[in-house]
Formats: structure tokens, sequence, C-alpha cells
């Protein structure tokens, strides 16, 4: 019989951050066109509007920035936990607000929970997991994320019906509830094994690995011994370079992998789909859809199903050949809606909206785009959405993993303000050309990850020195480097000490 708390249902409750995150992406697309919203904040428009939205951004960049600090003297959990606290005083700030300065005040302090769990989960979540299934593990922050987007939607939709107030005050009012939840509920999970070797508490250590690995919490168990040996010779090796863990980070091994930790979190912003997520029912109110708020609903449905198939397949999959095809999916879902709006789009004829460029009576077309826009959400779901949280924790090592994830957390989030702030501008500036623009950044998204991004799944992390040091063009090796099995080899060695009634000490070399 399975334990109520294993690998699993950690995961699972830990994600309740990405449900935070989910709440965050969407906690303006179901009021943005409310009357209640326009009057009471004088109807934000263009870079006003993504100002307000892009509040949550600025907190989230500076919060990510602190994260490495607090994620390595706190550890994963308590940073986590601190995450929380500043959500809960964000929310009620926002649901309280007075005009658009306290509004943006409490996005700013609520983007401070986002940028130290979006950085601090995949984290936890990648070290507490073992090498076979280290992807779905992480790929439920992005499902639990996704549920999020929906779940605040539908309690927009639902208060859009009140004549008040509340249409807008509930909804950021209710996104305290999960966050009370896990910052309770973090107290009964185990801090990161690897985090507690880092600080010399050995004991603890093997204890935890030992509770998240053996069904009954052998201490002896092989491949328990087997992974944190392999832990202790990573951190011993760590150890014995005298460089600060700075200096490591930016030193000629570990920057390639910090750009490329960067460099995912940045390319999943510039091509595109944080733009459909925050303002996708601008988009469809551009192309002549009646039942905007349906559409949006489906839209998030999508997004939900699609996380699906990468929770159950990502680890055989691999990360490299998900983000390509994702790529090319997104660049031609992008092109076909840039391309109809060009042909069949003419200029908007009401003013003060924030679209001013819209399908008229072409309902063949704007089921195209429709269809276009579900493909975007689905392809993104399948391939960036999850594999951008993977990618950063696994490839840096435990010394530097916190610093690393913290850059490319910011460059994330420092993307993401600026795509808030130009977003709404540009469509209304630009209209369709803004969607060729998404991609041309998806086909440049498509040759990076075929030069620079190796294939990392299946191993553990202490193996990805080899990942990233075997010498071969990546281009050459489309499925990565097979697993070379050390840790399987590490495992039957202790077995047989085990059978031969040998005392296994795992602080001697095998």
């Amino acid at each position: 019989m399975a334990r109520l708390l294993n690998v699993y249902t950690i995961s699972v409750f830990v994600s309740l951050a990405g449900l935070l995150y989910g709440f965050e992406i969407s906690s303006m697309s179901g009021i943005l066109d409310t009357e209640q919203y326009k009057n009471y904040y004088g109807n934000p428009l263009g870079i006003r509007q993504g100002g307000i939205t892009g509040a949550m951004g600025a907190g989230a960049t500076v919060s990510a920035l602190s994260s490495s600090l607090l994620g390595d003297w706190l550890s994963r959990r308590v940073t986590i936990q601190v995450g929380t606290v500043l959500w809960c005083i964000g929310a009620a700030l926002q649901s309280s607000s007075t005009g658009v300065a306290m509004l943006c005040i409490g996005r700013v302090i609520a983007g401070l929970c986002i940028g130290l769990t979006s950085a601090m989960v995949p984290i936890y979540q990648s070290e507490i997991a073992p090498r076979k299934i280290r992807g779905r593990v992480v790929a439920m922050q992005h499902f639990a994320l996704s549920c999020g987007i929906l779940m605040q939607y539908l309690i927009q939709y639902g208060c859009s019906f009140l004549d008040s107030q509340a249409v807008f005050r509930i909804p950021w009012a209710i996104q305290a509830i999960p966050a009370i939840v896990l910052f309770i509920g973090l107290f009964w999970l185990p801090r990161s094994p690897r985090w507690l070797a880092t600080k010399d508490r050995w004991d603890e250590a093997l204890k935890v690995l030992a509770f998240l690995r053996s069904p009954d919490g052998d201490i002896n168990d092989p491949i328990v011994l087997a992974e944190f040996k392999e832990i202790e010779e990573q951190i011993r090796i760590e150890c014995e370079d005298n460089s600060s863990s700075y200096r490591e980070l930016f030193g000629k091994k570990m920057r390639k992998r910090l750009f490329l930790a960067m460099s995912i979190q940045m390319f999943s912003q510039v091509i595109g789909i944080n733009m459909l997520l925050y303002f996708v029912v601008y988009v469809f109110a551009s192309a002549g859809i009646t039942n905007q708020r349906l559409a949006t609903c489906i839209f998030y449905i999508i997004f939900i199903i699609s996380t699906i198939p990468t929770i159950l397949w990502t680890d055989q999959w691999g990360r490299r050949s998900s983000l390509l095809i994702g790529s090319l999916c997104l660049a031609l879902s992008m092109y076909v809606i840039g391309g109809l709006f060009a042909r069949f789009g003419e200029p908007n004829p009401i003013p003060n909206q924030p679209y001013t460029w819209i399908i008229g009576e072409n309902r063949v077309a704007s089921r195209f785009i429709q269809v276009s826009l579900y493909l975007a959400s689905s392809a993104h779901a399948m391939t960036w959405g999850p594999i951008e949280w993977m990618y950063p924790p696994e490839i840096s090592p435990v010394r530097i993993r916190c610093k690393a994830v913290a850059l490319s957390t910011a460059t994330n989030w420092i993307v993401n303000l600026g795509y808030s702030l130009a977003v709404l501008p540009l469509l209304r500036e630009i209209q369709w050309r803004l969607f060729i623009i998404f991609g041309s950044s998806n086909i440049a998204a498509f040759i990076f990850v075929w030069l620079r991004v190796p294939e990392t799944k299946q191993r553990t992390l202490e193996e990805m020195d080899e990942v990233f040091e075997h010498g071969k063009p990546l281009w050459r090796s489309f499925l990565g480097t097979p697993y070379a099995g050390r840790l399987d080899l590490l495992a039957k060695e202790f077995q047989e000490r085990n059978h031969r009634g040998i005392q296994v000490d795992v602080s001697d070399e095998p």
C-alpha cells in the first residue's frame, strides 16, 4: 500500500504555489472588460493597463533575484513559506484597493511571492525527485499553474454577474486561500536532502532520502545509499574548489549553463504565449468572436488538458525534442493568426478600445484565428510551459543551483514585465504585425534549441557534467548522450555488499 506522503503527493501539494502563479496570470483577464472595473479605475488602456498588469512582474523580478540568498540560507521550504505570507498581504491590498496606485502596490507585493516560489518550487521538486520521473514531478508545477489560470477566470466570470465592486474584489481576495493552505501544510513536508547535505546535516539528509526513495524508509536500501553517495561526491568535489560560488557561477565551466538557463526562460516569454494568457480576451474580441468569455474559458481548459501528456511522458519524450516541436507549432499558429488579421482585418471604427484592428463579418477567418489560438495554447502547454521550469534547476550543480535559477527566473520576469508594458500599446499600434514578430521569435527559439540545448532526461542531477562535457556538437546528438548507468551500478554494488554481510559506510568510496 502506497504511503500518503511520497514524492508525488509532496510535489502535488507544493505545486499549490503554481496555483498562485496561475491566479496571477489570469487575475486581470476576466475583469478587464467589466464596466465596474473600468469605471472604478478610470478605464485604463495601453501603457496604463500594462503597468497594472506588469506590476506583479516588477515584484517578481526583485524577489527572484533575492531568492538564491533566502533559498540557500533558510532552505527551499521556508523560502516558499515566506512567499505565501507576501502573497496574502498582496491579495489583501488588491482586494481593498482604493485606486490604481494601491492596486499596483498590492500586485507588486504579490509579485514578490511569485518570484520566490517560481524559483524555489522547481528546485525543491527537482531535488526530491528520482531521475526517472524528475520531469513528471516538475511538470506538476505547470499543471497547477494551468489550473490556477482557469479557476481564477471562472471565479471572475461568476462574479461578473454582480452589479458592484465585488466583481473584482472577491476574486482578488479569494486568491489568499491556497496560500494559507500551502503555508500551513509545508510544516509537515521534508526539507530538500541536497540542501541538508550542503549544510553538513548528513544524517538528516540520509533519513530524508530514505523516506523519499525507500517504501519503509530503510537507510540501508541500495538505491538510497547509491544516490546519497552521488550527492556526497558531488558536494565534496565542489567544496574542493576554493573559488566562491559566485565566481564559479560566472566561471568558464558554468557560464554556458547559466546562459542556457536564462535563454530558455527568456524565449519562453518572447514566443508570445504569455501575451495570450494575459490578454487573449482582447484577441478574441478583435477577431470578431462574439462570446469572448466562453472562447477564453475554452482556451484555458485546453491549456490544462494539454499539460497532462507532458506529466505522463516528458521523461520519455525528452526536453530537447519537445522544445523543437513546440517552437514549430507555435510559429505556425502565430503566422496564421497574423496572416489572417492582415488579409481580412480592418481598422476598428470604435474609439478608445484596447485593439485597433478587427475582423469584420468574415466568420471563416474568425474561426481559423480561434482554432490557431487553441493550437498555440496546446503547443505551449505540452512543451515550453513545463520545460522552462524543469531545465534551469536540473542543469545547475547544487552549490550554485539557487543562484543560477534565481538569475534565470529573474530573466523570465524582466522579459515578462517588458512584455506586459509593451504588448497592449503594440497591439494598438502595429496590430497584426505583433503576431508575425511572435512567429519569428519561435523560429529563433527553434534554431537556438537545435544548436545549444542538450538532452537531460533520465540523468541524475549529479551527472549533468557528463551531459555538457561529452564533446559532441549538440545538433549531432539529437537524443542526447545515453545514460551511463552509474547510479544503477552503485546501487548494485551496495546490494552485493549487503548480501555478503559487509557493513556499509557511505562515507567510504564503494
